[in-house]
């Protein structure tokens, strides 16, 4: 699907649109952590638009001619990704329209609005979404994005292992939340090309397991149903060449529950003022849960990677 090349050239690509965000350890917490490993937050959810996928939406709509950009974008997403085709339409003088699930967080709404984006809900998950959207475009001739079936998408968010790696040259752990399992196959390719002993960890919800499925079934598999109001996490079926990657890359999926990731966007907004929507509390939720084992002295990277409201409310 892409390789460290593909990664490298979207990093110069988007570097003039996106922000290099920061780190923050994992420390001076009001109840003391003793003899774990040491974590530090990579603070994604500070990126243009609120999360990760400003990198692979801007590389997405740099790569269009100028024809397709002036019939305008068309998405469907559960808040991030809309989000990140809004605001790099915005930049870059088209129109976009996004269609998203009934279980969308509003505050993500409003900010679609304010970049321009036309709105439209359809359905109950992204699933029906996407369908939405795939028949706006064949009507229109509206250009799609997809949130993480698309190589140069991929590529873009690979972009945020490379900016990791430069924070963490020696990273021993990297914590991923997976929706549809672009960000978590982007950036693992940059990270095992680089530094291949880092373990790659993903996080998703008990009631959307995906590639967690995906995995234990050896096969491309599609879930029943889905349980998990975090819309932007919630996906029910990833796509062939997403699955290949997380098989190769992966070294683990861990299922958190809805109820672990407000917590976890409880804590940081207490100790930090971080306001993270629950995708991006995910990874902390996985180290609050314990179901990740670190020795003492691994460095760890929790990845916040979206920004909202909806855990802190």
């Amino acid at each position: 699907m892409i390789d460290l090349a593909a990664i490298e050239d979207a990093r110069h690509r988007i570097a003039p649109h996106i922000r290099k965000t920061p780190t923050l350890p994992y420390a001076q917490l009001k109840d003391r952590v003793t003899g774990g490993p040491e974590v530090t937050l990579k603070l994604e959810l500070l990126q243009a638009a609120g999360s990760f996928k400003a990198r692979g939406a801007m590389n997405r709509l740099l790569t269009l001619s100028d024809e397709q950009r002036a019939r305008g974008i068309v998405t469907a997403s559960g808040g991030n990704h809309g989000l990140a085709i809004a605001r790099s339409a915005h930049v870059l003088g088209a129109r976009a329209k996004i269609f998203l699930p009934s279980n969308v967080v509003e505050d993500k709404v409003a900010k679609l609005k304010q970049w321009g984006a036309e709105v439209e809900i359809v359905g109950a998950i992204w699933d029906d979404a996407n369908a939405a959207a795939l028949a706006h475009a064949e009507r229109t001739g509206a250009t799609y994005a997809h949130p993480f079936s698309d190589p140069v998408v991929v590529a873009g968010q690979g972009t945020l292992g490379l900016d990791i790696l430069d924070d963490m040259p020696e990273v021993d752990a990297i914590l991923v939340a997976i929706g549809g399992g672009g960000l978590i196959s982007g950036l693992s390719t940059a990270i095992k090309a680089k530094r291949p002993a880092t373990r790659i960890i993903g996080i998703e919800p008990i009631g959307s397991p995906t590639l967690h499925a995906c995995l234990a079934a050896d096969k491309l598999v599609a879930l029943d149903k889905l349980e998990t109001k975090v819309a932007t996490m919630s996906c029910r079926q990833t796509d062939q060449a997403i699955f290949e990657i997380a098989r190769r890359n992966v070294d683990e999926i861990v299922l958190v529950s809805d109820d672990e990731m407000e917590k976890a966007a409880k804590a940081l907004w207490f100790e930090f003022g971080i306001a993270a929507d629950l995708s991006g509390a995910a990874a902390l939720a996985a180290l609050q849960s314990g179901r990740v084992a670190f020795a003492p002295w691994e460095r760890v990277c929790a990845l916040v990677c979206g920004a909202g409201n909806d855990g802190i409310g």
